[in-house]
């Protein structure tokens, strides 16, 4: 018996389905599930198979799944297989085929729920990948979390994952940090010159005001005095200082943004600097495969739909036949200068991730990206030739809230909540948890007051306090019965006939859940599923704390009754296990005693 009993038993199910109805497609077969029941009552599991085969087979559900119930009753593992409702096949466990779980879950460990359904797929995750022009802000702090969380869920599930930071250092954005570092450098020099003076002198105006490049500005003078300004202190020619002043603060600023990453749980495996990419001549290199594919040519805009801008003319551009490939319009690579689009530079950077290797590319991006979206699949399609498929999971807009009211501002960065500012605040565990419990795509409130709170309505409590009451239990049974006891393979051994009560039985059922959910959430791309399912397995192990206050036979220790507390430390430390294992996959910590 494997560690996912419902892949087992749904091998069961399609090999008794394909006796009773030989030649049925691979497709078809891949839609017969086994899931949980909703309800207890109806059994532990249920089907779909007879529903699925039904009209291929010529064959009315119900009576199909009347057949199926009969050969899948004489499978050990059930105790009952029994047809439901137009053709649905409800599965009950045989009692020992439920409890035989536990074993496998203390000897596996945190291990536990780790698949293979990714096995040979080398998947290439993009997130955070912020503009390196100022500290990291709540909305980068979600993209960051579930792009980690996806990275650990489809590792999880046997993915060979690549974790991955786009530098995006080349462009107008990074010329303006430079400006805003230089200005910051003036003041540490003592430059009499106003902020309304120097931004007359710049190209596009002051964009970058936050106090965060002060310190940048300071090291800049401590490096280099005065050389890069004027005998008067004032503003030098942009030839001497521009290169320089860019690289450094560059460089200071995504110190500042792993620094910070780092605060967070995050490590990328990868950071690609987008200026390396432009000057290796990547982005030209994949214009010419394009052309060379047939997929380029010289050609005039439509002038955008709605209200056209007074500065819109028609002019001759480069573009790239994205509507074959299922986009709205053909885009532009190069423009009438000659000059490339960014589009050009995201499509080089693409070409570069399927030419190391990755079989799928996940791109993590903010809801302010979702109009990217067709133009990018597309190019990646025409790129791999339909090979690799890039997929793209979006992130909504964040509300730090407190005491009931919007917070909006860093006094540091001047216009923004920072990571930072919310780590000191409520810690890496409760953001890291707290963002999951929202979908990804939906917008969410993240309240200050509850992410310290110790009580229900604080998720990462919740869990913790659960894995916390888990281990005080197993320290009090080590005390009594000795560590030699309750070690995982001396438990794993144990007689667990003493657990029957539904309320253990129910926190079992959640417990033989993970496996399953662990390949679910990894092939639909939902890390946010995990912090369902330690959120509801917590509530059935506090459930069950609290019936043994009220029910003293249900405590896990018992003086007179070695059998079963050895029974109940075997469910108890299964459940810390695959509580372990699931934090473990979020990058948060399971906690050994609450203060």
């Amino acid at each position: 018996m494997s560690q996912n009993l419902f892949a087992d038993l749904r091998d069961h199910v399609v090999a008794a389905l394909t006796a009773l109805v030989p030649d049925l497609s691979a497709d078809l077969l891949a839609r017969v599930e086994v899931t949980p029941t909703r309800d207890p009552a109806h059994g532990d599991m249920a089907t779909n198979a007879a529903m699925v085969a039904a009209k291929p087979a010529r064959q009315n559900p119900r009576a199909l799944a009347e057949k199926l119930s009969e050969r899948l009753a004489a499978l050990p593992e059930l105790a009952s297989a029994e047809p439901a409702g137009p053709g649905f096949v409800n599965l009950r466990l045989d009692p020992e085929s439920l409890l035989a779980q536990l074993p496998i879950i203390l000897r596996a460990g945190e291990d536990y729920g780790s698949g293979s359904v990714g096995t040979g797929t080398r998947v290439n995750v993009e997130y955070v990948s912020a503009n390196p022009t100022g500290p990291m802000h709540i909305g980068h702090c979600r993209g960051a979390v579930v792009g980690d969380a996806l990275a650990g869920v489809m590792a999880k599930a046997g993915f060979d994952v690549t974790t991955e930071y786009y530098i995006n250092d080349a462009g107008g954005q990074v010329q303006a940090l430079a400006w805003a570092a230089y200005w910051r450098y003036l003041q540490a020099a003592g430059s009499s010159i106003t902020p309304e003076e120097f931004e007359a002198r710049t190209p596009n105006g002051l964009q970058y005001r936050g106090d965060y490049l002060i310190p940048v500005g300071e090291a800049l003078f401590r490096e280099f005095g005065t050389s890069l300004t004027t005998a008067e202190r004032g503003v030098a020619d942009p030839a001497l200082w521009l290169e320089t002043v860019r690289d450094r603060a560059l460089a200071m600023m995504m110190a500042e943004i792993r620094d910070d990453l780092a605060l967070l749980g995050v490590k990328q495996k990868v950071f690609s600097s987008e200026a390396a990419l432009l000057a290796s001549g990547a982005a030209d290199r994949a214009i010419d495969s394009l052309a060379a594919k047939g997929l380029l040519y010289e050609g005039v805009l439509e002038p955008p739909k709605g209200k056209t801008p007074d500065d819109w003319e028609p002019r001759p551009q480069t573009l790239f036949r994205a509507t074959d490939f299922g986009d709205d319009v053909d885009r532009p690579l190069r423009k009438s200068d000659g000059s490339n689009t960014y589009f050009a530079n995201d499509i080089a950077y693409h070409a570069d991730k399927i030419a190391r290797g990755a079989d799928i590319l996940i791109d993590v991006l903010g809801a302010d990206h979702g109009g990217y979206v067709s133009r990018m699949k597309a190019v990646v399609k025409a790129v791999s030739d339909g090979r690799v498929p890039l997929e793209v999971v979006l992130c909504q807009i964040v509300h730090v809230m407190r005491g009931g009211q919007p917070v909006r501002m860093s006094k540091r960065a001047g216009t923004f909540v920072t990571l930072r500012d919310l780590l000191d605040e409520v810690g890496r565990d409760a953001v890291r948890f707290t963002m999951l419990m929202r979908k990804s795509d939906a917008q969410m409130e993240f309240d200050l007051d509850q992410a310290v709170a110790q009580t229900r309505e604080n998720p990462v409590f919740y869990v913790q306090y659960a894995h916390a009451r888990c281990r005080s239990v197993l320290r009090a049974a080590a005390e009594t019965l000795g560590v030699a006891a309750i070690t995982p393979e001396s438990l794993a051994a144990a007689d667990l006939s003493a657990l029957d009560d539904p309320q253990e039985i129910a926190l079992i059922r959640a417990l033989i859940n993970w496996p399953r959910l662990v390949e679910g959430a990894a092939l639909a791309r939902e890390p946010h599923r995990v912090a369902f399912f330690l959120y509801d397995l917590a509530g059935e192990f506090h459930m069950l704390w609290n019936k043994g206050r009220d029910d003293s036979t249900l405590r896990f220790l018992q003086a007179d009754d070695a059998t079963g507390t050895l029974a109940r430390l075997a469910l108890v430390a299964a459940t810390a296990t695959v509580i372990r294992s699931g934090l473990q996959v979020l990058g948060v910590t399971p906690a050994e005693e609450m203060r």
